[in-house]
């Protein structure tokens, strides 16, 4: 979403921490940079210049220019105000009311508020072990309801049942009311959307927010919006009053001025990001994170929270046995590209390193996209259960069969093996020699997924620590006895290699074998 964004301010903000000293007038043709930059993600005038002029205020201080590396005083401002302008502070959805707790959710059609309405109801069930209801008022769009039933039945979420012509504001009622008699902790309003903004949608929207007495007002809105973002937050937030944002398509390849421009104008914060069409396909904003990607700093504290969501436990106890031993088999190689694929694939991985965003093109262009994880895994699939555990046997007659049954090359096969041995290598330096500093960081890594599993998880990935709670001296320690592995490294600890591809990209995609 932010990549065109991260280019241009990541090129600029360079361009001022690689000099020695800075003149106002250094400042200011930077600032005009970042102005340009800003403008042409998308961000609303209006919020461009209150930025830059609070930008400016600062980074043309005597403190900043007499400072031992300006440079960085500048970019450290630059962050701070992007923090600011997309909210200091993470804040989550309320449920502090008595219960049931009624979440209205608005916005224009298409914005994808039905679906956002599954998503936040299958995460409460789900993770916060709530009791949701989800009622849809849309009796405008057709089969509206339909959609809302039926992610209501892929989810196992309740759903209140449909009275055909029923109006919404007596839907809304009955929903609260239902809540109520059936016990739920939550009930989800699901309002109709129009095209765009007219007084019709609007009264509506006022009646039934009288008559449900919401404790949430979610504006649903659409990150790829652009500049008339601005327009709809601002009227929604004057004639419905809402009490935060949900931004949706925020994995697509929108400016992300939206984001930025929603937040500043309302001053009303940012909750969820949609980030897929799949119902887990939802993330919390966090500000700050948000603020270190766009600034090409990387966001390893949400790398690390969703290897911790998307890796499975057992099987990384699994794992962390058999390198124990020094063992890793093609089986064990499916797994790491299966998780690397959960991940988000390599380019999401890539966006969380810091220093990295600018990797994920260079990759592109030698042909080591995701598509590559997609034909590894073809490849080991096409393999005998014997094969998996012993590539040693893969000879020329079988590389034939196995290039036939999956669509590729005997190359690729060749490439895939490569790979393989230099995992396997690491996993037995791992093992051996390297046995004791390896024990060592894992009980420093204990704490985090799974009440410290032994050996830790699999990649040089380990427990997956909370980061943000570690200090300076045991962020070093822990990047210290990454390096002395000779492995993978921790993600985002200074190592340009991805968890779990052992020697760096050898053996990957179009590259030497």
């Amino acid at each position: 979403m932010f990549e065109n964004l991260q280019d241009r301010l990541g090129s600029v903000l360079k361009g001022l921490t690689g000099r020695g000293s800075l003149s106002e007038a250094d400042v200011a043709a930077a600032l005009r940079e970042v102005r340009r930059a800003l403008l042409e993600a998308d961000v609303a005038l209006e919020v461009v210049r209150d930025f830059t002029a609070r930008v400016r205020e600062k980074a043309v201080g005597a403190e900043v220019l007499k400072s031992i590396k300006p440079g960085q005083m500048v970019v450290k401002i630059v962050h701070d105000e992007l923090v600011e302008m997309l909210g200091s502070e993470g804040v989550t959805i309320d449920l502090n009311a008595p219960a049931p707790v009624v979440i209205m959710m608005v916005g224009l059609q298409g914005s994808g508020k039905t679906t956002t309405t599954g998503k936040i109801a299958a995460r409460m069930t789900n993770r916060d072990r709530k009791r949701v209801l989800m009622a849809s008022l849309d009796t405008r769009r057709p089969a509206a309801q339909e959609q809302l039933k039926q992610i209501g039945e892929q989810t196992k979420v309740d759903t209140l049942p449909v009275i055909p012509g029923q109006d919404p504001v007596s839907i809304a009622k009955r929903a609260v009311q239902a809540a109520k008699l059936g016990g739920h902790d939550i009930v989800i309003l699901d309002t109709a959307g129009r095209t765009h903004i007219d007084e019709p949608l609007m009264v509506e929207m006022a009646d039934i927010r009288k008559v449900s007495n919401p404790h949430e007002i979610l504006l649903v809105a659409d990150s790829l919006t652009g500049q008339d973002a601005v327009n709809l937050a601002r009227n929604f937030d004057e004639r419905v009053g809402i009490t935060g944002l949900v931004l949706t398509r925020m994995d697509g390849d929108g400016r992300g001025g939206a984001a930025l421009s929603m937040r500043a104008v309302t001053g009303k914060p940012i909750k969820l990001i949609g980030t897929g069409e799949k119902m887990d396909a939802l993330e919390e904003f966090h500000p700050k994170r948000i603020a270190d990607r766009i600034l090409g700093m990387g966001d390893i504290v949400s790398l690390v929270e969703k290897a911790a969501e998307t890796i499975d436990a057992e099987k990384a106890r699994a794992m962390a046995e058999k390198m124990a031993k020094g063992k890793f088999d093609m089986n064990d190689m499916a797994e790491q590209l299966k998780q690397m694929q959960n991940m988000g694939g390599m380019g999401g991985i890539m966006g969380m390193m810091p220093g990295m965003g600018g990797m994920k093109d260079k990759l592109a262009a030698a042909g080591m996209d995701d598509s590559v994880f997609k034909r590894q895994l073809a490849i080991i699939s096409s393999m005998t259960k014997y094969e998996r555990a012993h590539p040693d046997v893969l000879k020329n007659s079988r590389k034939k069969r196995i290039a036939a049954g999956s669509g590729t090359s005997a190359a690729d096969i060749n490439k895939l093996l490569k790979m393989h041995r230099q995992m396997a290598d690491m996993m037995k330096a791992m093992g051996g020699k390297g046995k004791g500093k390896m024990k060592q960081m894992m009980n420093m890594l204990g704490g985090g997924m799974g009440g410290g599993m032994p050996g830790g998880l699999p990649g040089g990935m380990g427990g997956m620590p909370d980061l943000s709670k570690l200090d300076a001296n045991q962020l070093a320690e822990l990047q210290k006895q990454a390096g002395s592995l000779g492995g993978g490294g921790l993600p985002g600890l200074g190592s340009p290699k991805l968890p779990g591809l052992g020697g760096g990209f050898g053996g990957f995609g179009k590259g030497k074998k």
